[in-house]
């Protein structure tokens, strides 16, 4: 009991928490991408992979409610830490609103992740959820089947990308978002290591310059998708 009480209270708590969470959501992250990246091996390899993923609800749902849960955790914990930043330093810098170390990364790490978990809300409306007038065009994605090799009706999910990823609005707003993403995790992705208390002089500089490499690799995986879509490299 002490332990949880220590993780929701204590400002140390609150940053393994952050960093925990930012773990977790960061392995779902290189996952989602992995298994989006599968439309360029064809309808069908895609199809296989999404049906895969829907049939089997009882690792589905609780996989949904987890992600959810890690969400909510992380933005309460950088929020609060925000909140006892502020307090703790109610006065700025006299001439320097931000110090000279910080990057911009760092600076607006809070306003990113709040940007973020908007567009991760829109992602979920236009593609899992399937809200008809998110996805800008006219078309109800539930309608989307195509028969598979055994002959059983599925949903045609490269259809639904291809169709979904037509709209260039819809593209730019996607290159944004994950842009937004992944210059929260350049900073995230090395400050989690700092919050675990595993930060070392000597491979610091290794640790920051991987973080970037490791958000520029993921952001390039993401709009690799809908930029191929929109250029009908993907049909």
């Amino acid at each position: 009991m002490n332990i949880v009480n220590n993780l929701f209270h204590s400002t140390l708590g609150k940053k393994y928490l952050m960093a925990l969470t930012g773990a977790g959501l960061f392995g779902f992250a290189v996952i989602h991408m992995l298994g989006n990246l599968q439309v360029f091996l064809g309808p069908e390899a895609l199809n296989r992979y999404a049906h895969f993923l829907q049939s089997n609800k009882e690792l589905l749902w609780p996989a949904r409610f987890g992600l959810l849960a890690m969400v909510a955790l992380h933005i309460w914990s950088a929020v609060k830490l925000s909140a006892e930043n502020k307090a703790a330093r109610p006065v700025g810098y006299l001439n320097d609103p931000a110090p000279p170390a910080a990057s911009y990364a760092s600076r607006t790490m809070l306003m990113s992740g709040l940007i973020v978990a908007a567009f991760i809300i829109y992602h979920l409306l236009h593609f899992t959820v399937k809200v008809e007038p998110v996805n800008l065009t006219g078309r109800d994605f539930d309608d989307l089947h195509v028969l598979d090799n055994a002959g059983r009706s599925i949903h045609d999910v490269h259809q639904m990308l291809v169709i979904g990823f037509q709209q260039p609005v819809v593209v730019l707003f996607y290159i944004i978002g994950v842009g937004l993403l992944c210059l929260h995790l350049s900073h995230g992705l090395s400050a989690m290591f700092q919050s675990l208390g595993l930060r070392n002089k000597a491979w610091w500089p290794a640790l920051q310059q991987s973080a970037k490499a490791a958000a520029l690799l993921l952001f390039l995986g993401y709009i690799a998708v809908p930029v191929a879509v929109l250029l009908r490299l993907v049909k």
